[in-house]
């Protein structure tokens, strides 16, 4: 029988925690990362990354995701290099639609992470993740909760990583080939953003209404990279024949002929 180690690259998953306010939370954070065996810890602009009043919390047993944690300023920095992003938020609507519970997303992660390096982001303590934080994610879980929706920020680190410690020992299906990650994504979405408002297919004035639709049909494909590559060299053909109706239609105004 194949071990726990066996079936998943623990490695490949990392916890984000986007500015992070309290230090105490970054701590208690990393203690519940280590409980459930997850190693790699992710802060993007934390307002207090005391390390004292962290390493309180995180105790002698889990000091060792503190020392290894990195740090980042900007989150698409952060993001850059992930092929699998996964967003939390108590907070649901028409712009932040709940697309999986933990137990659902701990199964994705898990085969996903195989081959692929996955994130999972949680936001600030008083606000959460924002809609525009939100848009780098691939998909998106909520807690579910009796009534009051927000928990503390190492709670609900420890809830989703629990989840993907339980999943570990369930994992039975094929690997999930490699994911584009995530500067070749943004990198297509503004390609397509570009040109579909070059074609008048977005409003210019709110060009992210329709894109937000785009983003999710696509995160629900999974993008690999030649696919991202495929879709860009699309993008760039459409590019290439609008310049030349423009240049066409530019000589015909001027009186010539095309032709000529």
């Amino acid at each position: 029988m194949d071990t726990l180690e066996s079936r998943v690259k623990k490695d490949n998953v990392a916890i984000v925690l986007v500015e992070p306010q309290i230090p105490e939370n970054i701590g208690a954070a990393a203690r519940a990362m280590h409980n459930m065996d997850l190693h790699r810890l992710i802060l993007v602009n934390p307002k207090n990354p005391d390390q004292d009043r962290i390493l309180k919390l995180a105790t002698a047993h889990s000091a060792d995701v503190i020392d290894r944690m990195e740090v980042y300023e900007d989150l698409q920095e952060a993001l850059g290099l992930f092929q699998f992003i996964a967003g939390t938020t108590a907070r649901t609507g028409t712009a932040r639609p709940t697309l999986k519970n933990p137990r659902s997303l701990a199964q994705e992660l898990i085969e996903v992470s195989q081959e692929n390096s996955v994130a999972i982001l949680f936001g600030p303590e008083d606000r959460g993740l924002s809609n525009d934080q939100l848009r780098y994610c691939h998909t998106i879980t909520t807690i579910p909760t009796s009534s009051f929706s927000s928990l503390n920020l190492a709670q609900a680190v420890l809830v989703i990583s629990y989840e993907i410690f339980l999943a570990s020992g369930e994992w039975q299906s094929e690997n999930t080939p490699r994911l584009a990650n995530s500067f070749e994504l943004e990198g297509m979405y503004g390609h397509l953003k570009e040109v579909l408002t070059k074609i008048g297919f977005l409003n210019p004035q709110n060009p992210e209404h329709w894109m937000l639709f785009i983003r999710r049909m696509f995160s629900r494909m999974g993008m690999r990279s030649k696919e991202v590559r495929t879709l860009r060299g699309i993008c760039r053909q459409i590019d290439w024949y609008t310049d030349q109706i423009e240049k066409k239609q530019k000589l015909e105004d001027n009186g010539d002929h095309p032709d000529k």
